[in-house]
């Protein structure tokens, strides 16, 4: 006989406690482990691919720049002077009258790979301009992605 006061209890409301799911402290340190260990294998790795990517990109910028100081020069039978620097490739210096630029597409002179400004020499010691980046120490000289990169301009015969 059923009796109607009772009520009846489903499989689905119970839950077994034998077995519970989860991870202990131990397995999630063993884990936290084994990824900072990995971190530590391959992080300066990856530091080091960076760096080197940022001397790439600043020998680049300066290539770039060292053609559009051609095709200035080609306009204008000089390069820029010291004073008027880089600037000149995107603004019509006063003593430019065959300015035909802007030279660099951009529309302003970056700054290198380490937010530094470009340091443009003209005339240089062997050549007619230099361009200079001075690495991550922003300071002359140094070694390693502190040196300083610099243009290889030919001389003009």
């Amino acid at each position: 006989m059923i009796t109607p006061n009772r009520t009846r209890q489903t499989s689905s409301s119970r839950k077994p406690r034998h077995g519970e799911a989860g991870f202990t402290l131990v397995e999630m340190l063993v884990v936290i482990t084994i990824i900072g260990l990995i971190m530590g294998l391959v992080g300066p790795r990856v530091l080091n691919y960076l760096s080197e990517s940022k001397v790439k990109t600043a020998r680049i910028q300066i290539e770039s720049f060292s053609a559009a100081l051609d095709l200035y020069y080609l306009d204008n039978g000089r390069y820029p002077s010291s004073s008027e620097g880089l600037t000149a490739l995107v603004q019509r210096p006063a003593v430019a009258p065959a300015w035909n630029g802007p030279y660099i597409k951009s529309g302003s002179v970056p700054a290198d790979p380490w937010g530094h400004p470009y340091v443009y020499r003209a005339p240089a010691e062997r050549s007619p301009f230099e361009i200079a980046s001075l690495g991550s120490s922003g300071q002359p000289g140094g070694t390693g992605t502190a040196a300083e990169i610099k243009s290889m301009a030919q001389a003009q015969q």
